[in-house]
């Protein structure tokens, strides 16, 4: 930051404070965010041949994030992530211009690159169950076997993150009839827990040799500590090859299936949306890969007037 402002670099932090108090933004956010906007400020430092204070950064011109956002291509950074850079710098000068008082119209008037979204291609119904009846032949530790298989059919029978169902502890078990899950931002759900999900975690538990704490990961490692995403992501890798699944399976792509498969089935997509905990029902269109059509046929079947 030493290219940045005293003022600038005071701005930047309280502003991150406020993200992180007011509006519950996740660590991993945040960092992107001090990263994406010291990036930015360091960049308006060197165009404009002088460390820029605050009233300096209102004078922002169109020219200006032209300019920057063609030397961040420059570097090789690929539009998907030039957008993200611009939506923060965007968030935070929303926040410098009330706090400050001007108007930030040239900075958020600038519109991002365009970039092909890349839709989340959930599994096959048959190819999700057989990928979690695969997963008991990956390894020759009996309880470690229970446990990857635990922890997939969490994805894919309760929608949970991967973060999430490793995120559980012994205080959570025996499983419940729902849990309560905090995701990302701290956003706060309700999700059901089936059933097979209840009894893949039950029989987990009665094969681990490790003792189960209240304030101790539910799903263990090998040697006792914490279970570890890659663990998952490495039985998973594994059990799609013996498969022939492509590399699109992965853990996320269980949660997907979770969500796709609800709506195959019938499920209404405000309800999936709450069970996924997206805040915004476009997000959970894109989880389901859901078409113009079925959008109009959940609208015809609950709308009022319909």
């Amino acid at each position: 930051m030493s290219l940045i402002s005293p003022a600038a670099a005071s701005a930047l932090s309280l502003w991150l404070d406020h993200q992180r108090a007011l509006k519950g933004a996740a660590q991993n956010t945040l960092t992107a965010y001090q990263s994406d906007v010291a990036d930015f400020l360091a960049f308006i430092t060197e165009h404009k041949g002088e460390r820029q204070g605050l009233a300096a950064l209102a004078r922002i011109t169109v020219t200006d994030m032209r300019s920057w956002m063609a030397a961040t291509r420059a570097q090789g950074v690929a539009a998907r992530s030039l957008a993200r850079k611009l939506s923060a710098v965007k968030v935070f000068y929303r926040w410098l211009a009330e706090r400050e008082g001007f108007e930030p119209t040239a900075v958020l008037s600038v519109r991002a690159p365009k970039f092909q979204k890349k839709l989340p291609r959930p599994l096959a119904e048959d190819s999700a169950r057989a990928l979690i009846d695969t997963l008991e032949f990956q390894t020759q530790t009996p309880w470690v076997a229970a446990r990857d298989v635990a922890v997939v059919t969490l994805l894919w029978g309760c929608g949970l993150r991967i973060s999430e169902a490793l995120g559980l502890t012994g205080v959570d078990a025996p499983l419940p009839a729902s849990l309560r899950i905090v995701g990302k931002g701290g956003k706060e759900r309700v999700v059901p827990v089936v059933p097979i999900a209840r009894d893949a975690v039950d029989d987990y538990l009665r094969m681990c040799p490790y003792s189960l704490e209240p304030d101790r990961p539910l799903f263990r490692g090998v040697r006792g500590g914490a279970l570890s995403p890659g663990a998952i992501q490495k039985a998973i890798a594994s059990a799609r090859l013996q498969l022939g699944l492509p590399a699109s399976a992965t853990p996320h792509a269980m949660r997907h299936s979770f969500a796709t498969h609800l709506l195959d089935a019938g499920g209404d997509l405000r309800a999936i949306q709450e069970l996924l905990g997206h805040a915004s029902l476009s997000t959970t269109q894109a989880y389901t890969a859901v078409d113009t059509s079925r959008l109009m046929e959940v609208y015809n079947r609950a709308h009022p007037k319909a």
